[in-house]
């Protein structure tokens, strides 16, 4: 079951959470108090074991109350779990035989896609009277005395009453409750009162004051998640109120009743500048605002033979191409709301284009089939090292253990990585995904996740000679494709160049000037250069300012907190990015925490404090990540590996992101190349259920299907309204598909009308890998719900986690590694090894404990020591020549087996891009694959480790890839004796024979 922790650690970890914690719950006025029901009372031993399990019902208000759980080493009830019982006021329990375990972890939900999940991590819980209230486990009976152990008070009756409305459209909570004190009371118990919902964006609830005629008030999602007015509490009066966005309106208007025209214009942007680069010219300003939204800019150009020109924009920042060599262009923008209101024009920008560079070598995607091409997955950073001059260490070069090594965490880079292709190609391998290439900035940020600059690929990577482009290049001149890792859904806390970039992360004095460093207004940050005052390629002087900055939203920005650094150095107020602290613009980043993995927040808020989460249904943000991909796909990638796809909804998706990459690469390269282009999401669900914990909207193969229906035209409120209608309509009424199925023996032509554009990794199968047959059965059990599963993105482990969502690199041994590949690479989907795993590189060790260790203990080790020496490879799974230490790796046994499978592979049709079927077949990892297709007819019969036998099959002659055995099938029957741990057996009718030479376990 899910237990989250961070896939990428950030640095200064202490520092974050702490910053975090004053930010959310630190600032509360009335902390939460502790039980009324007194000492816990010690565990009641069960005379067989049980667990009495009470949950608390006050804070979530739900008609149904459900506990799903695991008895410990035992297996999870069906989802949604058991009904619970009302207990007493407040509680509902249940008990539950546990037999010899000594507790059980468990979550609750509501029967209608709701969870507690305890913030991802499940609730560990014992035997005997268990008591869950608001995430807090204790042993008591809470209904001993007949009475709620924490009943709210009771204000005095009267006249008075409040009624608050609360907008939810910033926090996007799906619960809300109204934490109050009225004027001369006491406080609610902690979360409060559940507030009802009024219209879209809104909740509300009247409450009663008594004699009052005012109250405190803060707010809270029920899962620790506070808006407290950044500790100022809100101040409210009897009537009618509104609060949005931290303002109080008094003797408001219904904000459900009908708008209000705009007739407002957006203010006049403000410092255009504009930069030329050669013959293009970047423009950026600041953006402007508005009492509603800012929606677009335009921009107007004048200068060269084109006369005026005018462009519309989401974003604020344009790049403009392909203009006259040494000609002066003048730019003015305007600002422009949904109700068309425009600003005046801002100041003009000039400036004068420069000489026209040398075309780069052109880039084209390959444009074949994917499911044609194994892909060998590698960390660009810590592949191979060709160039020692990008190598960079950081600021936690030191801290992590890495100086020690001489092993920095910017090590491998492209020209390592083009030096390498030939041993790639001699595994047999034809793809190869790369982490991220963009500019990147953070503490440690050698993966690629926490993007700066989107428009610029990191210099840590390129050398003279071997930039991303001539990679591309290379990669394509040997037959082999290059998957590009993006992200959408977040920056680094640094922000993102050209969007926003705050310049305010508090004060510098004399305990921080270790880390803030001198303002250089000559030196611009690329990851690489050195900045000659501090003498570091991770200068961040642009990033801080020692007095508040004009046009500071941070609040309480640079006071002193009460937490301190780890070397013991006070942290002050906006000194560390907090989604809730007024220093993220809402119209570019979200400003929430994430609290509920299988919520609607999980797609709408932070994951983590170095992950600053884009506001993707921003115009703005869609149109600056859009350009900065176009970029990419001009270059000719071959295709995107989308990292946190489920955070971002389904409907940005279909809407923008999908249809622009099947548009520009439809543009640019063709509408086959665009048909070829592989997108593979990465939808993080670590469970084993054919649809996540029940929850479609969290579920993988809910991302390859286009909408069901039309939703608002606002992106936001479209992400809510189809959120709630796929919640409701749950797992039966999602569609399904046989678009991966034989119809009997016959393939048949799949239809993908209702493609969403974004194909998936295929979780299920990697969460059980730790067995081979549990993968099988449990992967084809989700492809009836998954649009096209034969493009399903197929792998044991990688850069986050192992089978089982283990936090090791997989250990179970060389057979078992081989009898995975061995399926992966004949079963349906696209076989995916990640850098080293052919030699089982790094087996048990910790895959990532960000800066808290040296990379060289970790699954992320530099992988170069092993690639030592020369390796030719003129042909997919043979060698040329090799010698030095690279001969030694490509003569292990996994090398061995990952090649003839590969040979195997390439040489049956039906292996690559067959539909499959198990019937008619008795075996444990045993099913027929065929692919037709213009006078291709393949079909095949494959059986991994164990004995198998085929009924009703067509006659004829079937041959053995893997032995080259023959029978003559005349009765539809063939049977096949078990061929041993790892081993197969590939029966294709009319087939040629044995393939390859016989290996260490292909034999």
């Amino acid at each position: 079951m899910r237990k989250r922790i961070p896939r990428r650690q950030p640095l200064r970890r202490a520092v974050a959470a702490a910053t975090a914690a004053a930010g959310t719950l630190g600032l509360l006025t009335v902390l939460p108090a502790r039980s009324a029901s007194g000492t816990d009372a010690a565990p009641v031993a069960a005379a067989e074991s049980t667990a009495t399990v009470f949950y608390y019902t006050k804070t979530k208000n739900w008609s149904a109350y459900n506990l799903h759980y695991a008895p410990d080493g035992g297996s999870w009830t069906t989802v949604p779990g058991v009904a619970m019982e009302q207990a007493c006021t407040d509680w509902v329990k249940k008990t539950v035989t546990l037999g010899t375990a000594g507790g059980l972890q468990a979550t609750f939900n509501d029967g209608k896609g709701t969870w507690d999940n305890n913030a991802g991590k499940n609730y560990d819980l014992g035997t005997g009277n268990i008591t869950v209230k608001d995430g807090v486990v204790a042993h008591s009976d809470p209904c001993a005395g007949g009475t709620d152990p924490d009943p709210s008070p009771s204000p005095t009756q009267g006249n008075n009453s409040a009624t608050v409305y609360y907008s939810t459209a910033s926090v996007g909570w799906t619960t809300t409750n109204l934490h109050y004190q009225p004027a001369g009371g006491a406080w609610t118990a902690v979360p409060g009162i559940g507030m009802d919902a009024a219209c879209s964006g809104w909740v509300k609830k009247t409450v009663d004051l008594g004699t009052a005629t005012s109250m405190q008030a803060v707010f809270n999602n029920g899962n620790g998640v506070w808006d407290n007015n950044n500790g100022n509490n809100y101040t409210i009066t009897a009537g009618v109120s509104t609060v949005k966005e931290r303002v109080v309106a008094k003797n408001a208007a219904d904000p459900c009743a009908g708008e209000v025209p705009d007739t407002q214009a957006p203010t006049v942007p403000a410092k255009v500048t504009a930069k030329a680069d050669g013959v293009a010219v970047i423009l950026t300003w600041e953006p402007s605002t508005d009492n509603k939204e800012v929606t677009k800019y335009q921009v107007t150009r004048t200068g060269g033979t084109k006369g005026t020109v005018v462009t519309d924009v989401s974003s604020t920042v344009l790049s403009v191409a392909d203009l006259e060599e040494r000609t002066a262009y003048t730019f003015t923008i305007r600002a422009a709301d949904a109700a068309g209101n425009l600003s005046a024009p801002s100041e003009s920008a000039t400036v004068t284009t420069g000489d026209k560079p040398p075309a780069p070598a052109p880039g084209k995607p390959m444009g074949t089939d994917p499911r044609k091409d194994p892909i060998y997955f590698v960390l660009t950073a810590r592949f191979n090292d060709g160039d020692a001059s990008n190598n960079r260490g950081g600021s936690q070069h030191q801290r992590s253990g890495n100086a020690a090594n001489n092993d920095p965490m910017f090590r491998g880079d492209f020209k390592g990585l083009i030096n390498k292709l030939d041993y790639i190609k001699a595994l047999g391998m034809s793809a190869i995904w790369i982490t991220p290439v963009v500019l990147n900035r953070s503490d440690y940020d050698y993966h690629g996740y926490h993007g700066w600059d989107f428009y610029k690929v990191d210099r840590r990577l390129e050398s003279a000679g071997a930039s991303y482009q001539d990679l591309i290049n290379a990669a394509h001149a040997k037959g082999m494709k290059i998957y590009q890792d993006v992200v959408y859904n977040h920056s680094s806390r640094w922000g993102a160049k050209g969007l926003f970039t705050p310049k305010h992360f508090g004060v510098r004095d004399s305990q921080w000037s270790w880390y803030f460093d001198e303002p250089n207004s000559s030196f611009e940050y690329d990851g690489l250069s050195v900045e000659p005052k501090s003498g570091k390629s991770y200068y961040n002087g642009d990033l801080w300012s020692t007095a508040e900055p004009t046009g500071n939203t941070c609040l309480n920005w640079g006071k002193p907190t009460q937490y301190s650094s780890p070397e013991g150095y006070r942290i002050y107020n906006c000194q560390w990015p907090n989604a809730t602290s007024g220093m993220w613009p809402k119209d570019i980043y979200h400003t929430c925490w994430l609290g509920n993995w299988e919520g609607e927040d999980s797609r709408s808020c932070w994951l983590h404090d170095d992950l600053a989460d884009f506001n993707t249904e921003s115009p703005k943000v869609q149109n600056y990540l859009i350009g900065a991909y176009n970029k990419y796909i001009d270059m000719g990638v071959d295709g995107f590996r989308i990292d946190t796809a489920v955070h971002i909804p389904r409907t940005t998706w279909n809407r923008r992101f999908l249809p622009a990459i099947q548009e520009r690469v439809t543009q640019q390269h063709g509408a086959e190349a665009a048909k070829n282009f592989l997108v593979f999401g990465e939808v993080g669900a670590f469970v084993n259920d054919k649809w996540n914990r029940g929850s479609v909207n969290h579920s993988a193969q809910f991302f390859t299907w286009k909408e069901r229906k039309e939703y608002d035209a606002d992106d936001a409120k479209a992400a809510l309204e189809m959120y709630e209608y796929e919640n409701a309509a749950g797992p039966a009424a999602q569609p399904t598909s046989t678009n991966a199925f034989l119809e009997g023996n016959n393939y048949h032509t799949p239809d993908h009308s209702r493609f969403s554009g974004m194909n998936i990794i295929d979780m299920r199968m990697h969460m059980n890998f730790g067995d081979a047959t549990n993968a099988f059965n449990n992967g084809k059990d989700s492809d009836d719900s998954t649009n096209d599963a034969t493009y399903n993105v197929v792998y044991v482990d990688s850069h986050d986690y192992g089978p089982n969502k283990s936090s090791e690199r997989y250990s179970g041994g060389t057979d078992a590694w081989a009898e995975n590949m061995s399926l992966m690479w004949t079963f349906r989907g696209i076989p995916t090894l990640y850098y080293g795993s052919e030699i089982e590189f790094q087996k048990g060790k910790r895959i990532d404990c960000g800066p808290t260790c040296p990379l060289a203990s970790t699954g992320r080790a530099y992988y170069g020591d092993h690639l030592q020496g020369d390796v030719k490879a003129s042909e997919f799974s043979k060698v040329d020549s090799a010698t030095g230490t690279v001969a030694g790796t490509l003569s292990q046994p996994l090398v061995k087996h990952v090649q003839r499978l590969n040979e195997i592979r390439r040489a049956v049709p039906a292996l690559q891009m067959g539909q499959y079927s198990t019937q008619g077949i008795n075996g444990q990892m045993a099913y027929k694959r065929r692919y037709t297709a213009g006078g291709t007819d393949s079909f095949a019969l494959v059986t991994v480790t164990h004995a198998a036998t085929f009924t009703g099959i067509p006659n004829g002659i079937y041959r053995d890839a893997v032995t080259g055995d023959t029978k003559v099938v005349s009765d539809g029957t063939l049977s096949v004796a078990a061929p041993g741990k790892g081993n197969l057996r590939v029966y294709a009718l009319n087939g040629p024979g044995k393939i390859g030479d016989t290996g260490p376990y292909l034999k």
